[in-house]
């Protein structure tokens, strides 16, 4: 896939979701199914550009997650 066609997709009718251990304060992320990929954005700024994935992508990201790999960062 071309991953310019992820961000030629209209989200306005997206279907946003976000984990249900999620901050009820709006500080989650979301994700919304797009083409052959996934949107995320930040809940707090729905108007923002949201950020685009294949779903090879965000399988690497969250088997890395996961994994233990960004542990660090938080």
């Amino acid at each position: 896939m071309d991953k310019s066609e992820l961000y030629e997709a209209d989200l306005t009718a997206a279907v946003w979701i976000k984990a249900s251990a999620s901050d009820q304060n709006g500080t989650c992320v979301e994700l919304a199914g797009v083409a052959d990929g996934v949107a995320m954005r930040d809940s707090k700024n729905p108007d923002l550009p949201a950020l685009r994935y294949t779903r090879d992508e965000l399988a690497a990201f969250i088997a890395g997650a996961k994994a233990g790999e960004f542990d660090h960062l938080i």
